[in-house]
């Protein structure tokens, strides 16, 4: 049995999660704001916290900030109504065990026990638009973004890997803006777009003099993204001499200038491809060694594809970039049947150009006429309804989208749903989807 405090100022949630804590076998303590909770935390004896994220006084992830400066601070997950990418990342940042949606059903309780603590006791138990916001509530997403949480103070290596148009620059750029380099340079380079022989000149710098055309000095990316973080897009592409003098640098972390001294760096690497490296290396054009260095910490973002809860609130992001635009039924049902092989990429152009040619405040569905290779959706106003009808609709939309990509394979469909197969199996039966 175990103690644990909750802290949240809605009392019927106080009193839902009590029962279930209790149900589990364990004893729960309640506070109605930040403060009580951290008087209580004071006092001792508490293995575990749920902390509330939108509390009167002082929020939750203040109260999360001042439980990591204490001496052997419990497991904290905090649980929310509104999930964020970027209160997300930071509750993560802080050391959170996890960043959870409300409600949290028991069965979801009884998983995060599981890893908030020792296995004896888990066993009886408006933001302002922002262009690189990553935006997604999708679980795929949701674990992207903790992951980011947890990485954005670590100085490992970090390889990110997805389909062209997925947002890897998006990921890396959230690492970076959310960790202890934030305040200094973040410099990208696309490793694809620089011919080789301009390659090393770039990365390294040169000295004026070191070749025909080098008229002053060149500090190179190394250098310029100092103290701060470099990113390596489409590292695949990079040809094996240049992987090379990379994994030196890697290893070394000093850059040797075209014609100059070596110099020592202070960077944090994260690196991104659209190629699947294991097979670049098993096929001889991808240096294994320099790999495992790039791949310290993995990071894969999933085609948007398989993102179907992502799209419309993306889609809806993009217009708001662009001006007071929003989305019909009909519209987001044209979204959602479209298959998107440019990924988030593709979707936002679609938005931008749909904002600057449609002259009225509603994107009708005939708007987006544009988009070719949609697959055809359950009917003309499968969004129309009231919202479980809708919600439905989507559900079973998905079920079968996943089901056709994996070639009737349930537990793969299931993966791809971020659901366990036999909660698939509950939702096939009922769909009625055979």
């Amino acid at each position: 049995m175990a103690r644990i405090l909750i802290v949240d100022d809605d009392a019927a949630l106080r009193e839902s999660l009590a029962e279930a804590l209790t149900d589990l076998g364990h004893a729960p303590e309640m506070a109605a704001d930040g403060r009580a909770g951290l008087a209580r935390l004071a006092e001792g004896g508490i293995e575990a916290v749920l902390l509330d994220l939108r509390m009167p006084g002082l929020d939750g992830l203040e109260v999360l900030r001042r439980i990591a400066v204490r001496p052997n601070p419990p497991p904290v997950a905090v649980l929310t109504a509104v999930p964020t990418s970027a209160n997300t990342i930071e509750a993560m940042r802080l050391g959170a065990v996890d960043h959870l949606a409300k409600p949290l059903g028991r069965a979801d309780l009884a998983a995060l026990l599981g890893r908030m603590l020792p296995a004896e006791s888990a066993a009886t138990a408006s933001e302002a638009p922002d262009g690189d916001e990553l935006v997604g509530s999708s679980a795929a997403m949701r674990q992207v973004q903790k992951s980011i949480g947890m990485l954005a103070d670590n100085p490992a290596t970090v390889l990110i890997t997805g389909e062209t148009g997925t947002g890897k620059e998006v990921v890396a750029r959230a690492i970076h803006r959310h960790g202890s380099r934030a305040a200094r340079p973040f410099v990208a380079v696309n490793c694809a777009a620089i011919p080789t022989e301009l390659l090393e000149s770039q990365l390294f710098g040169h000295a004026r003099g070191a070749f025909t055309g080098a008229v002053a000095d060149r500090v190179g990316s190394f250098r310029e993204a100092d103290g701060g973080t470099l990113f390596l897009d489409e590292i695949g592409d990079m040809d094996m001499a240049m992987q090379a003098k990379l994994l030196r640098v890697l290893q070394e972390r000093v850059v040797m200038p075209v014609g100059g001294r070596p110099v020592a760096i202070d960077v944090r690497i994260l690196a991104a491809t659209h190629r699947d490296l294991a097979a670049q290396v098993a096929a001889g054009r991808f240096r294994e060694d320099l790999f495992y260095r790039l791949g310290v910490v993995p990071v894969h973002l999933p085609p948007l594809r398989e993102r179907l809860a992502d799209i419309v609130k993306l889609a809806e992001h993009f217009l708001a970039l662009a001006g007071p635009k929003r989305l019909s039924a009909g519209a987001a049902s044209r979204l959602l049947a479209h298959p998107w092989p440019g990924n988030v990429r593709e979707l936002r152009n679609a938005m931008e150009r749909v904002a600057a040619l449609a002259r009225h405040p509603v994107i009708a569905a005939d708007d987006l006429s544009f988009l070719t290779g949609a697959v055809a959706a359950p009917d003309a106003d499968w969004l129309a309804g009231d919202l479980p009808t809708a919600l439905a609709r989507l559900e079973a939309a998905m079920i079968r989208r996943a089901l056709s990509a994996s070639g009737g394979n349930r537990a793969e469909a299931a993966r791809r749903l971020g659901i366990h197969r036999q909660l698939l199996y509950q939702k096939l039966e009922r769909h009625g989807i055979g």
